[in-house]
């Protein structure tokens, strides 16, 4: 009778500690650094896997929407930020997109228009992120534009350059 009461005390800690710990965890998610919504933006996350050998990997953001184009090449006019959260150090980005966009002037005479994803142009500094599992990449971007990504990998071939 004693060692069944000592087991179900044991068991009520075990299970209250356990529950104390999935709270925490909760608690102390990276994202919740990171605000909700910023100024009037919404909030899209990357969340990446854990690997082995982060520092060969790049993530390959890319910015757009949706629209119905002709045969000419188009972008979104717009900008893409870098910012930091306050007391965190951990950088989020923001995307503005302007009214208009940019297009190539080809004459489209017999080619009906498509649906086709128009991407902001990036630089490639901006357009590659390091890849860190720790830490979420965080963009805030305005309703209907979407947030995609692509993962780059280094071969793990090194080529010499010949001496000339």
């Amino acid at each position: 009778m004693h060692t069944q009461r000592i087991l179900t005390v044991l068991i009520t800690v075990l299970g209250f500690t356990a529950s104390l710990h999935g709270y925490a965890a909760k608690q102390n998610s990276p994202l919740d650094a990171y605000p909700s919504t910023v100024d009037g933006l919404q909030r899209h996350v990357i969340e990446l896997a854990a690997v082995s050998h982060e520092d060969e990997r790049q993530v390959e953001v890319i910015i757009g929407q949706k629209q119905q184009v002709d045969c000419n090449h188009t972008s979104l006019l717009g900008s893409f930020s870098t910012h930091t959260v306050e007391g965190w150090g951990y950088d989020y980005y923001k995307v503005e997109i302007k009214p208009g966009r940019i297009s190539t002037k080809m004459a489209c005479l017999h080619q009906a228009s498509q649906i086709k994803f128009v991407s902001l142009p990036l630089s490639t500094a901006q357009r590659f992120i390091r890849y860190n599992s720790k830490l979420p990449i965080v963009v805030y971007a305005p309703k209907g534009i979407d947030v995609n990504y692509r993962i780059w990998q280094a071969s793990p071939e090194i080529a010499a350059a010949a001496r000339k």
